[in-house]
């Protein structure tokens, strides 16, 4: 702190920044280290208050670094680089009109480190400021500059040659013109390094083609067999980095349509490479402390653990046959995250996986007799990545897999097991890419075997075991969903020791495997024994947390999902934890107002807190229905949600849209008296711009209308506009469409004069957004509101008739007064234009909706 207050003291006098450049570049007296640190004190001087330099200092500055950029250090030399490029990117390339002639001009140097230097200098340039090099503001001076490059590919230095490449790298993504121009030349020069000795050089000659096969595949496609071969063999590179920049080559080459006809006749080289690259090198082993068997008493550094992101509610409707997709797995390659970085395990198994989406089972003929290799080896390394490489394909060979799962189940359960922890997680993962498989056999033949032992690495005695079965069983949850009543006193025991027996890190994975265990699970939850297994230790951590503890976020969520899943059950303990939820929210404003006023005295705010408590309010409106009326009663919540709705940030505006809909539905005698007030803030919210807060305040205003009824009147003009806008957006999300839909049915259905005049201008995308939607009490509303429109306005329907025909026949089974409606409304229609006419407009039917509306409707 003393060094800080001295600095910002000698920053008062305007030449201390002459001498710092002059200890970086005259001061050959002192260390390198010490010349050094004096350019990056300087550096940050010129990214702070650049602006404020007295112009003689500037230019001395400038100076100085364009004639000491050849200095015999090399750390000097980086060092004035970034100095320049700082300069550089503080709008100075336009002021310093003669840095990019001078440095190209230093590249014809006979001195080595005057054009190590000067090219150093420019390969920073390039990454800081490549949008304004390819533009008309300077002049275009790529033209000048990428030909320049180019001659130095040949250049006799590695150094030199690794310099002149990644520069021009830099280009190929924006599709820079002076690059397109001589994209042939660069192609060749890039082919004649390809051997070279030096590994930088070989990694970015990888690093350029797999840019290239993204922006410029058609130039690759005539050289494409031996791209391929050469990338085969880099991907081998003893060097680990060029290795892992050739294995990008695959992920990139995998989103190429024309993937399949390229590499088909390759798998069979390159699957071994992939999977060989699958296996942990030494080193990873020593970082993940792989021969560390019991760590569960070691507690956790804080900075292993991850910020969590609270993902805000967003209101959806069930669908048909719904299934949960495949999306959220892709994310889930991390099961050694302690690794986060990149490496090259990680990207040889996330290839794989993409690879095994496009080729499907024509994978498995050059995977399946390897694997068999893998998973029975006796090293256990080798057993490990014959795992991964099972879980790496699951999505995408599961077709395949099946016939062969019925034996290979047994034999992942059993490596659960294993002596090597890192083994017995990665078992964990792979067995929850095949969740959905086991949970579609008779219970008894993997699901309880399955469910039993990941309860058990629950209570492993190495922590990252313990992580890699609480996220798998989570996925279990979500697949097995009501599967698991009848285990659910011995699911409940595990979790609730495991609260006792957890470090910080896996804790917080905890909350997410009990939350997602009353979401899979429902009503069936709220059981006395149940509650008294599960809420005294919930309710103990929720005491012990702070306000500002950051993790109450996934505490609170945890608590939203069993809330919802107890209903009656949650309320001995809703009254504490309503209370606090109000009182995050009331801090967290009062927090916001106050740095709004003196932002030089006050933090800003994390709306995070806010976010999370009303997302878990609206846990607790819905769990509780009606008895939320009374908390409500007591507290000052609408108040609060008046200024949460006109919130600067989307997340909180999206939430408490959440909320006013949940608290619609619960009390709605709290929400009435405000309805005047809030109807305007809904409507301003009807911008497509944000999904999310549209999506909510989409569906608030269709829960307000089926409580308000014909009082709605006063408000349909003020947000009916938007809505039909809306529904016939180009590209707008599925969900935003479908809770459009539902509302302007809703909104007919109450006042019904002043909607049916649009009729015409929604009908069509109302009914294709509504056909796949599950028959629920949402639907129903809509559909009748819909009916009484077309009462009230028949000729707005007439040119679309064959899709409100498509509709209805969606239904499986409508209530019997709806279905009524429906018959007079087809009849109407058959009367009206005749039976010739109606056997023409039929004959248009797909079979299928010929056969539902004869059997159902009789027409």
């Amino acid at each position: 702190k003393l060094t800080w207050q001295k600095l910002k003291q000698l920053n008062q006098f305007p030449d201390f920044n002459n001498y710092l450049i002059f200890v970086l570049t005259r001061l050959k007296s002192e260390d390198e280290p010490t010349r050094s640190l004096s350019g990056l004190i300087l550096k940050n001087n010129v990214k702070a208050h650049y602006q404020s330099f007295p112009p003689p200092v500037a230019d001395f500055i400038k100076q100085e670094c364009l004639n000491n950029i050849g200095d015999a250090s090399s750390l000097i030399r980086a060092t004035i680089g970034i100095l320049i490029t700082t300069i550089a990117s503080k709008g100075e390339l336009q002021m310093w009109p003669e840095l990019l002639p001078q440095l190209c001009n230093l590249l014809n140097s006979e001195d080595y480190n005057t054009c190590e230097g000067a090219f150093g200098a420019l390969q920073k340039i390039c990454e800081d400021s490549s949008e304004l090099l390819d533009s008309d503001a300077l002049n275009r001076p790529l033209n000048i500059m990428i030909p320049k490059f180019l001659q130095f590919f040949k250049h006799c230095s590695p150094k030199i040659r690794s310099h002149a490449i990644a520069c021009v790298n830099q280009f190929i993504m924006d599709r820079a013109q002076a690059l397109m121009d001589n994209i042939d030349t660069f192609i060749e020069h890039l082919f004649a390094l390809a051997v070279d000795d030096d590994p930088e050089v070989r990694k970015n000659v990888c690093r350029a083609l797999v840019m290239l096969l993204e922006v410029r595949i058609d130039r690759l496609i005539p050289h494409m067999h031996s791209i391929i071969q050469y990338m085969l063999q880099r991907t081998q590179d003893h060097d680990e980095n060029v290795a892992l920049e050739a294995c990008e080559f695959w992920l990139t080459l995998a989103e190429q349509p024309i993937c399949k006809e390229v590499l088909a006749s390759h798998l069979v080289q390159l699957i071994p490479i992939l999977v060989n690259g699958m296996k942990y090198s030494e080193i990873d082993i020593i970082l993940l402390k792989g021969d560390v068997e019991e760590d569960e008493a070691v507690p956790d550094s804080e900075q292993d653990i991850k910020p969590r992101f609270h993902k805000s509610r967003t209101v959806t409707l069930p669908h048909e046959a719904e299934r949960p997709d495949g999306s959220e797995d892709a994310e889930d390659d991390d099961d050694d995250d302690a690794l986060s970085d990149w490496n090259l395990r990680k990207c040889s198994a996330a290839a794989l996986d993409v690879l095994a989406n496009v080729f499907r089972e024509e994978l498995l003929p050059h995977l399946l007799p390897l694997l068999k290799g893998l998973l029975f080896h006796p090293e256990w390394v080798v057993k490990e990545s014959g795992i991964l490489v099972l879980g790496a394909i699951a999505e995408g060979c599961m077709q395949g897999m099946v016939p062969y799962l019925p034996e290979l189940i047994p034999h992942l359960i059993q490596c659960l097991s294993d002596k090597k922890a890192l083994v017995r997680s990665i078992a964990c993962w792979t067995l929850s890419r095949y969740a959905h498989w086991v949970v579609s056999q008779p219970p008894d033949m993997h699901l309880k075997p399955l469910m039993t032992e990941l309860l058990k690495r629950i209570l492993d005695g190495n922590k990252r075991v313990q992580e890699a079965a609480c996220s798998a069983f989570a996925t279990l949850e979500e697949e097995a969903c009501t599967e698991l009543v009848p285990y659910l006193s011995y699911i409940l025991d595990t979790l609730v020791f495991a609260f006792g027996k957890y470090q910080h890190k896996n804790l917080l994975i905890l909350y997410d495997a009990i939350g997602t265990l009353a979401d899979s699970v429902g009503h069936h939850l709220n059981q006395p024994e149940y509650i008294q297994k599960l809420m005294p230790p919930l309710i103990q951590k929720w005491n012990e947390l702070k306000d500002e503890d950051k993790d109450l976020f996934p505490l609170l969520e945890c608590l939203s999902s069993v809330a919802t899943a107890l209903q009656s059950g949650f309320l001995p303990y809703c009254e504490p934890v309503y209370q606090r939820c109000v009182t995050l929210v009331q801090k967290t404003l009062a927090q916001a107002m106050m740095y709004t006023q003196h932002p030089e005295q006050y933090e800003a705010p994390d709306k995070d807190f806010m976010i999370v408590a009303l997302d878990l309010l609206s846990g607790l409106a819905e769990g509780l229905g009606g008895h939320v009326e009374q908390l409500v009663a007591r507290s000052n919540i609408m108040t609060l949600l008046f200024q949460c709705m006109q919130d600067s940030m989307p997340e909180v505006r999206q939430s408490s849209f959440a909320l006013l809909g949940d608290l619609t539905k619960a009390c709605f005698i709290h929400v009435k008296p405000c309805i005047a007030e809030f109807m305007p803030i809904l409507g301003t919210n009807l911008n497509p711009e944000f999904i999310s807060v549209c999506n909510n305040a989409t569906w608030a205003i269709g829960e307000i209308c089926m409580q308000m009824g014909a009082e709605m009147q006063p408000y349909v003009q003020m947000v009916l506009n938007n809505l039909v806008e809306i529904i016939n957006r180009p590209n707008t999300p599925k969900t935003l469409l479908e809770n459009t839909a539902i509302t302007i049915g809703r909104l007919g259905y109450v006042c019904p004069q002043e909607v049916a005049p649009m009729l015409q201008q929604f009908i069509r995308p109302w009914c294709t957004s509504l056909r796949n939607i599950r028959d629920n009490e949402e639907k129903d509303s809509a559909f009748r509101g819909i009916c009484m429109m077309i009462g009230v306005n028949p000729g707005g329907v007439v040119q679309d008739f064959i899709f409100f025909c498509d509709a209805v026949a969606s239904w499986v089974s409508p209530k019997d007064d709806l279905r009524d409606m429906f018959y007079k409304i087809l009849h109407g229609f058959k009367d009206q234009v005749g039976e010739d006419n109606w056997q023409q407009f039929s004959e248009q039917f797909p079979p299928l909706l010929k056969e539902r509306l004869a059997a159902f409707y009789g027409v």
